[in-house]
């Protein structure tokens, strides 16, 4: 199973939001370019890179910082966040993404279908759930569709990847919602990377055990309450292949230096 740090982008910097609340906003590093190359030297195999404005105003806004992130790093970038067109994702594969997510433009729209027959497997569809519906627009905005319709649906559609997240659980270290998640995986046979709630190892040996892909994790590692090395450890225990770069080992430790230090709310 991989472990995804994940970089959150607001105004140019690196933040973390808890319950994608931007009143809940803490501000992890002013540099996201050395902040993504430090996670890549720690051992990390993927970085998660998300455009918080661009989901907000539905357009990207940070292509720049991103493209500046992809050309700095030996190891895959995904990228989303306001990624709403077939304009949009060509921007982010020319900026060097090497997965684009799709999150409201593939519930509403032709996008989606243009976008496999194009892209294929480099695209992966955001499932972000509040109270067992869709969140859409942000997470500004929940629609009337039960989550797990919609996954049926993209799964049957072809979505090669699936990103779920409980956005009551983001940011706030309360652990993942498992049985979404286990509810999830009964219905579909794709791939699905876990966001939202991870704190602790046994977060991440139950995310694995439940058989997710991958888990992203933001603000525990940033406030050295969960150790990427310990991560990849819960993650390898479980599924007996490492989150860690081929040849790499994550140093132990907490978060890269100039992030932001245990106990910031």
């Amino acid at each position: 199973m991989i472990v995804y740090p994940a970089i959150d982008l607001m105004a140019g910097r690196a933040v973390r939001l808890r319950q994608g609340d931007t009143w809940r906003l803490t501000e992890v590093g002013d540099d996201p370019v050395a902040l993504a190359t430090r996670w890549a030297a720690g051992g990390a195999a993927w970085l998660h890179v998300v455009d918080l404005d661009g989901a907000r105003s539905g357009a990207p806004v940070h292509l720049g910082i991103i493209e500046r992130i992809c050309r700095a790093l030996p190891i895959p970038v995904q990228v989303g966040g306001g990624l709403r067109t077939r304009a949009d994702l060509g921007a982010a594969f020319a900026a060097g993404a090497a997965r684009a997510i799709l999150g409201t433009a593939a519930l509403a729209g032709d996008l989606l279908p243009a976008a496999l027959e194009e892209f294929g497997d480099r695209i992966a569809v955001a499932l972000d759930v509040r109270d067992g519906r869709a969140a859409v627009d942000g997470w500004q905005t929940t629609t009337a569709a039960p989550v797990l319709e919609v996954a049926v649906h993209l799964a049957r559609v072809g979505v090669p990847r699936l990103i779920y997240t409980d956005v009551a659980r983001d940011g706030m270290l309360e652990g993942p919602n498992l049985d979404g998640l286990a509810a999830l995986l009964a219905r579909v046979k794709i791939p699905v990377i876990v966001s939202g709630g991870v704190a602790r190892p046994a977060d991440v040996h139950a995310v694995a055990a439940a058989g997710a892909e991958g888990v992203i994790i933001g603000r525990a590692l940033y406030e050295g309450r969960l150790t990427f090395i310990d991560a990849v450890r819960a993650a390898t225990d479980m599924c007996g292949a490492t989150g860690a770069a081929p040849g790499g080992t994550a140093p132990a430790g907490s978060a890269p230096a100039g992030a932001a230090p245990a106990g910031t709310h």
